[in-house]
């Protein structure tokens, strides 16, 4: 990496996201409500939501999927500064793998050992 570039002040997002397969879904749900009473947070959408300490659990159902995955929010003060920090350590972009809204000044990236992190504004 260029010695000019400083490495972006990241800081753990608000957000875990776990991508499961829909049959499992709503085994994944009652697990975290029922087994382990975690407070539920009230969203809209195919998915649900709990609190998890400080920070938010996304539960969300994808039809193709054959394990769950999860997903990671971290953020930074500048993300374009962090997009050029990513890619200057060869850091894998995957904007392809959900959409954003277009306010959203955020980004995909892929992590060693496939872990999806949305890298966007703190």
């Amino acid at each position: 990496m260029r010695e000019a570039e400083r490495r972006p002040g990241f800081q753990p997002g608000n957000n875990i996201a776990v991508k499961v397969p829909t049959h499992e879904f709503s085994a994944l749900a009652a697990f975290y409500r029922d087994v382990l009473g975690f407070e539920p947070v009230d969203v809209k959408g195919p998915g649900t939501a709990f609190r998890f300490g400080d920070k938010t659990l996304w539960i969300d159902p994808v039809a193709h999927l054959s394990q769950a995955e999860i997903w990671l929010e971290v953020c930074c003060d500048d993300p374009d500064q962090a997009a050029r920090w990513l890619d200057q350590a060869g850091v894998c972009r995957c904007d392809e793998i959900e959409s954003l809204p277009d306010a959203l000044r955020g980004f995909w990236i892929m992590a060693p050992g496939n872990l999806v992190h949305l890298v966007c504004p703190a």
